[in-house]
């Protein structure tokens, strides 16, 4: 398989391509689908295999153990982050969207507050607000083009009404990777204010050559008692359609109270999932997600410097993850001419930057985990929609 083929989801059930007309007026017929944070690739072959292998199986009852499942999580957490897990450290969800909402229900109550650093990945609020707690913002500020926590600013912002911050690691929807002293910075202020640690680190996989991800328990390991991890195998190796998360927490107490939660919701996991999940966590998956970077990283290069060359357009600099992060502020134009660029003349669906919360506002979020393709018919469409700037 190459990452340059082109994969015809039109027509699969898609929320990618298939929802993209009704939610954003682009037509799947020509238009290019860069919203949804799902790829365009095929999964690797050995979990091509894994999800084979049951179909001809035919039969699909209950699985009696999971020491292959969780044993291959082991192994990839130490063996590519350096970061040791314990089997009985490791819970299953259905995703982590799931798994947020389930670390609100175990660990807060209605109307307590919890801490995001804005702009972040949207489902984040939307499932804060469902559950009947509160959003604080605190906004990342912008210093030579990339995001950083300013934790003085935020220290004035608490009011002690917050029990829970959440960490987007790698940053969702810059692509930016938090360095040591950050996270150490981040373990300091949530002890001041007595607040537990969510670390949704599902993004860890995909890190651009030359970078480094920190992993939360890794950077600070004095915060482990208020740390609840979040991983997954969607984003890495393209099977978000299964549904299959990780809530990793190394402390006894923090587990008793989740592990009290998973049973009386009587959450287990799916079948397919945990078998795909197992294929995937090897080398052979390793390799793959090697070359898969290496293929992402070259997509940024391509979208970056044709986005660049736009004036008035400024593409955040991107240390991981395939999701580009666009600002739209320098062209002098309200977000709707810009939208109606975007959509209509260059007929590409993005991520409209307000739907990540305050500092959002003037951004788009472009997925570049499509063919190389589609990046340069984008980065073409986007110069042409934006000419008269040039």
């Amino acid at each position: 398989m190459s990452f340059d083929d082109i994969i015809d989801r039109r027509g699969t059930r898609s929320a990618k391509w298939d929802a993209m007309e009704p939610l954003y007026g682009v037509s799947p017929d020509d238009g290019l689908a860069m919203w949804v944070a799902d790829m365009d690739f095929r999964s690797p072959d050995c979990i091509l295999k894994a999800a084979q292998d049951l179909t001809d199986h035919g039969v699909f009852g209950y699985r009696s153990d999971y020491d292959d499942y969780k044993g291959a999580i082991i192994w990839w957490m130490q063996n590519r982050h350096g970061w040791t897990v314990k089997p009985e450290e490791i819970f299953t969800t259905y995703g982590l969207v799931n798994a947020v909402g389930m670390c609100l229900q175990t660990y807060t109550q209605p109307d307590d507050e919890i801490v995001l650093f804005t702009p972040v990945y949207h489902a984040f609020a939307k499932v804060i607000k469902n559950a009947g707690r509160k959003v604080k913002e605190c906004e990342l500020v912008q210093t030579d083009g990339t995001y950083h926590m300013d934790f003085a600013a935020y220290d004035a912002q608490m009011t002690g009404a917050e029990t829970m911050l959440i960490l987007c690691s790698p940053h969702n929807p810059s692509g930016r990777l938090w360095s040591v002293q950050e996270l150490q910075d981040l373990a300091a202020f949530a002890k001041r204010h007595d607040l537990l640690i969510v670390s949704d680190e599902i993004h860890h996989d995909l890190i651009f050559p030359g970078e480094k991800h920190n992993p939360m328990p890794n950077a600070a390991p004095e915060c482990l008692d208020r740390l609840i991890m979040l991983t997954a195998p969607s984003k890495t190796f393209n099977i978000a359609g299964n549904h299959d998360g990780n809530v990793i927490i190394h402390d006894e107490k923090l587990r008793a109270k989740f592990s009290a939660t998973m049973m009386a919701l009587g959450v287990s996991s799916t079948l397919y999932g945990t078998a795909m999940t197992a294929a995937a966590y090897s080398p052979e998956g390793a390799a793959w997600v090697d070359e898969l970077v290496a293929y992402i990283a070259e997509n940024a290069r391509i979208f970056d410097e044709g986005i660049n060359a736009i004036p008035g357009l400024k593409s955040m600099p991107m240390q991981g993850t395939y999701l580009a992060w666009v600002d739209f502020s320098d062209t002098g134009m309200p977000m709707n001419e810009v939208l109606d660029r975007v959509r209509k003349q260059a007929k590409i669906a993005p991520n409209d930057g307000p739907t990540f919360g305050t500092g959002g506002e003037p951004f788009l979020r472009f997925n570049l985990g499509t063919p190389r393709a589609n990046i340069e018919k984008a980065v073409s469409r986007l110069q042409s929609a934006f000419a008269d700037l040039q």
